[in-house]
Order: C-alpha cells, then sequence, then structure tokens
C-alpha cells in the first residue's frame, strides 16, 4: 500500500502518517518525490483500513499495490483450493459438479421427486431453499426447518449431497445441521455478520455474489469467510443487475476465467437466476462449463408450471437430461469429467 501525500505536504504532515502507520503495526517508508512524497506500508496483512490513513492531515490517496484481499487470492496461496465434500465429491478438483433441483422446497412429494430426476440424469447435488428470501413479502417465503428435514430425506433417498440457504447468522447452526453446504444468497452476499457466523460454522459455504457486485466486492466477502478460519468456499457467479429487461440479469461469463486468474477458490455458476428464462439456461450452462466454471447450479421442478418460486427459469427433468448430456460432451472436449452421484443411503 502507498499513501500519496499531496503537492506541498509539510514534513510535519508526512511524519503523522509515518506515525501511525507504526501505531498500526506496520512499517513504513517515506519515499521522496520532485513534486509529492509517497509513503510505502510494509507488511500489509490484508487488516489495514485505509480509511484510517486517508482521513489524515495533507494525504492525497491510497493506492493499493497488491489486492485488498489476501488469503483468497492467488498471491497468497498459487495451487487450486478444492473443496473436499462427504463421500469424495469435490469441487475445484478435475471434475465439474452439477447442483440441481428447485428454487424453493414445496412438499416432500416435490423434492424427492426432483431429487431422484435429477439423480437419474447425473446431478451429485441437491439445491432446493428451505428459507426464501423474496422481493416480495407476499410470496412464498419457504417451509422453513420441515423443508431443511424433508431435503436430508431426499438426500437419504438418493445420495445427493444437499446445498441450501442460510438467511442470518441465527440461522446457520440450523441449516449446518442439515445441509452439506450452506449457501449465503446474492442478497446477503454483504451481511458480514452472517459471513463471519457462516465462516465459523465447520461447513463448506457457497457464496453467491451480489446483484451489484464487483469481483472485487465478491472476493472481499469470501475473505471474510476465510478469516474466520473456513477455507472450504466455494464463489458462484448468478448473474448482475443491468439496464436491459430482456433478461432476469446480466450474466458475467467472463467472471469465471477471470476470478479463477485472480483467487484460488473454486467457482460455480448458476444460469438460472442469471437469466431467468427457461431457453436460456442450457446454452449459459454450456457456456459456463466451456469458461471453466468448476460446477453448474441449475433449477429443477418436476412441474415448473406450478412452481411456487421461479418456474419461468426452472427446466424439467427431460429437459435437464440434455443439458446433461450436453455438459458432458463438454467436459470432454475441454479434458474435465462430470462427477458421478453417491449412493444412496437408504438404499
Amino acid at each position: 500500500m502507498l499513501v500519496v501525500m499531496k503537492h506541498g505536504a509539510s514534513a510535519e504532515e508526512v511524519q503523522r502518517v509515518v506515525e501511525k502507520i507504526r501505531e498500526l503495526g506496520y512499517d513504513a517508508r517515506p519515499i521522496p518525490g520532485q513534486q509529492r512524497t509517497a509513503i510505502g506500508l510494509v507488511g500489509n496483512d490484508g487488516r489495514v483500513d485505509p480509511s484510517r490513513l486517508a482521513a489524515l492531515s495533507g494525504v492525497k490517496e491510497i493506492i493499493h499495490v497488491t489486492q485488498p484481499y489476501k488469503q483468497v487470492s492467488r498471491e497468497w496461496k498459487e495451487e487450486q483450493t478444492v473443496v473436499q465434500l462427504p463421500g469424495g465429491i469435490a469441487i475445484g478438483g478435475h471434475d465439474v459438479v452439477v447442483i440441481a433441483g428447485p428454487c424453493s422446497v414445496e412438499s416432500e412429494k416435490q423434492i424427492v421427486a426432483a431429487a431422484h430426476a435429477v439423480r437419474t440424469a447425473g446431478a451429485s447435488m441437491l439445491r432446493g431453499g428451505a428459507f426464501k428470501p423474496r422481493t416480495s413479502p407476499y410470496s412464498f417465503q419457504g417451509l422453513g426447518e420441515k423443508g431443511l428435514k424433508l431435503l436430508a430425506k431426499a438426500r437419504d433417498e438418493t445420495g445427493l449431497l444437499v446445498v441450501t440457504e442460510a438467511m442470518d447468522p441465527d440461522g446457520v447452526d440450523l441449516v449446518a445441521e442439515y445441509a452439506d453446504v450452506i449457501q449465503i444468497g446474492a442478497r446477503n452476499m454483504q451481511n458480514f455478520s452472517l459471513l463471519r457466523r457462516a465462516g465459523r460454522s465447520g461447513k463448506p459455504v457457497l457464496l453467491k455474489r451480489g446483484i451489484a457486485a464487483t469481483i472485487t466486492e465478491l472476493l472481499l466477502s469470501a475473505e471474510y469467510l476465510l478469516a474466520e478460519g473456513n477455507h472450504d468456499v466455494i464463489l458462484c457467479e448468478r448473474g448482475v443487475r443491468g439496464f436491459d429487461s430482456a433478461t432476469r440479469n446480466v450474466f458475467d461469463i467472463t467472471a469465471i476465467p477471470l476470478v479463477r486468474s485472480l483467487s484460488h477458490l473454486p467457482i460455480v455458476a448458476d444460469p438460472s437466476h442469471a437469466t431467468g428464462q427457461r431457453e436460456l439456461v442450457i446454452p449459459m450452462a454450456r457456456a459456463a462449463a466451456a469458461a471453466g466454471a468448476d460446477g453448474v447450479m441449475v433449477e429443477v421442478h418436476p412441474k415448473p408450471e406450478e412452481a411456487l418460486s421461479d418456474g419461468m427459469q426452472s427446466l424439467d427433468a427431460e429437459q435437464f437430461e440434455q443439458l446433461m448430456r450436453e455438459i458432458r460432451a463438454i467436459t470432454d472436449a475441454i479434458g474435465r469429467g462430470v462427477a458421478e452421484p453417491l449412493p444412496a443411503v437408504s438404499a
């Protein structure tokens, strides 16, 4: 980090910045120039709040020489992180993991039927919301703990690992009791108290990109999880808000290779929420796999026309089977595979 002083900053102002850096526990190295002085902060471990220096008299700007996130960056850890899940399924390794299921858990019949359908087609993980953050307070909000129990039942019958969302810090323990992966949704990407609690949960976390978040903001949110000691973090690109209403969001396909170059954490893609249109999900899922995504997360419902949420972007069983065939063709072409589902517990 460089602290750039204003033109004409006094020696006393420069010295005050040096003293402040040392108070924070770091080394300070003034670099005099013809027009102004810069002060290098040496030993920055990512915990420096730049606002504590920017507010000092005579400071013009703060320049980050390295990324503001530390533990999630390739500079911190060059080798790829592989998140190991129960039963040997891994996200971030050779195989692409397919996560599929309905937006919301609606009933035992619905979630069990969806789980069997996506497993038969080749998915290895089951998605489904027990707690649903909805734009309208009058929309279906999920079944709560009953929904979590139904997800666990579906896992026992099919062997699919479960990923589902925790809405707030108080709900993390409850979700962790039933889920194999805790999801932090797009609306909660910068809910820092939730991130800290999830970071101490002892469970892998899937972190979705916020609807207006930059890549840097996504990685800084992931930094909260790693700072709490949780290194089993999976990032998710699910589209960002744009100006064109033709699609639900703008699917930022470039985020996949970009994040992989900046961070060692695995990244999956959710083309269902990114596009909001059923006919766009399969092409964008193919594109995500081709771009290097470590997983694809799609919504699948036994009867999309009857879904209580996101039916317009949910695939039916036949469409999901088509997607799996095409994903396998793409992974074969790029030298990867598709993760196989685990055996059912109750089989």
